[in-house]
């Protein structure tokens, strides 16, 4: 059985999280710490294979953890279970960045810390973290992670086949909301485009990949990273900050440039619409999750559909589930497009692109580290 390590500064919800654990028969916990250094000193003494970890703490905070549990070279992974991620605070964006796998919304109650829907989150964390084979009691959608919104009810079926029944109507309504912007990206400079999805290990991933895009890219970049409202604008702040290359959280209405990568909104779906010929906005709109996801990767591949961009370049990395592959092999039968999937090795979890790998239409299988240069190698620099 794996061992866990519970650390909280609520008796509590050391309690209740323990609880959880040690009814799932691959873990066990028997050790629980107040704040990090009771944490260190534990890990100093028992090897323990994952970390359920608060980030406000007396002491020494998660983040302070996780800063010594780096140094030290500890190998237990780390799932964050805390309020502060409700917030979308930048403690969040630091802590994945630190090497945290993934993280969950400590519940408001303690109603909503005894729900199925909570335990089912954290053992969900646990089992990919630790790489066990992970069947959903309450029938989740495999990547409907703390990331997203519940589902509206609408199946996957009906997804697939009002797509194209409701696609034209559903961007003429789109285009005619957009008309108070300017124009977007016209012929001669629209060429190509990057399309890019992640999850799980995403926010850390990307910072292998998008501060090493130059500023002058032949192309501007939409990205689709699994994440709530408000982690997105804090994800895009930092991504921002390490880039030459811009980088924001995409807005309604907004205008396609080059070398500039625009993050899907959490909580909103996000799509690419042509307006006129070579003329491209964004639609980022507040409605029902896709397969618990919102955004969703499969939408924005979708929305691209024989659209008039030269080539598109889709880059699948690191996540949970599937997201992605269906819009992608729907994209290629409109659409000349080059895909770019990140490897097993350099893979938090390899869920996302081993989907479209083994559909068996990537172009180029590449490690995290090489993503950035295959991107530049393929669109070009202006």
């Amino acid at each position: 059985m794996k061992k866990i390590l519970v650390v909280d500064d609520s008796a509590l919800m050391r309690r209740v999280l323990s609880d959880i654990i040690n009814k799932d028969g691959e873990f066990h916990t028997e050790h629980s710490a107040r704040d990090g250094l009771e944490a260190l000193e534990l890990m100093e003494q028992i090897d323990f294979d994952a970390v359920v970890l608060d980030i406000i703490m007396p002491k020494m905070n998660g983040i302070e953890f996780l800063r010594e549990v780096h140094e030290r070279g500890y190998k237990a992974k780390v799932i964050i279970v805390s309020t502060i991620a409700r917030k979308g605070a930048g403690e969040t964006i630091e802590a994945l960045e630190l090497g945290a796998f993934d993280f969950v919304t400590k519940p408001s109650s303690l109603l909503e810390a005894k729900s199925g829907e909570f335990a089912v989150k954290v053992l969900e964390r646990l089992h990919w973290a630790l790489e066990l084979e992970w069947h959903d009691p309450l029938s989740c959608q495999t990547d409907s992670t703390d990331h997203t919104e519940p589902d509206t009810g609408q199946t996957e079926q009906q997804d697939e086949s009002e797509v194209h029944t409701k696609k034209s109507a559903g961007q003429r309504k789109i285009v005619e909301n957009s008309k108070r912007y300017s124009s977007g990206m016209r012929a001669g400079t629209s060429g190509k485009l990057v399309a890019l999805a992640c999850s799980t290990g995403g926010p850390k991933a990307l910072q292998q990949v998008i501060p090493k895009l130059p500023g002058k890219l032949d192309a501007a970049v939409v990205l689709v990273q699994h994440m709530p409202v408000g982690f997105t604008a804090s994800l895009s702040a930092r991504l921002n900050e390490l880039s030459e290359i811009r980088v924001k959280e995409a807005e309604d209405g907004e205008i396609l440039q080059k070398g500039t990568v625009y993050i899907a909104k959490g909580g909103s779906q996000m799509r690419v619409i042509e307006r006129n010929r070579h003329e491209f906005v964004l639609s980022v709109r507040e409605e029902g999750a896709r397969n618990g996801l919102k955004p969703c990767a499969d939408i924005l591949y979708e929305s691209l559909r024989e659209s008039s961009f030269e080539e598109i370049t889709c880059v699948v990395m690191t996540g949970m589930g599937a997201d992605g592959t269906k819009g992608i092999l729907q994209l290629k039968e409109t659409n000349k497009i080059y895909v770019i999937a990140q490897d097993a090795q350099s893979s938090t979890v390899y869920g996302m692109p081993k989907a479209i790998a083994e559909r068996g239409v990537t172009d180029e299988i590449q490690d995290l580290d090489l993503i950035a240069d295959a991107i530049i190698k393929h669109v070009g620099v202006r």
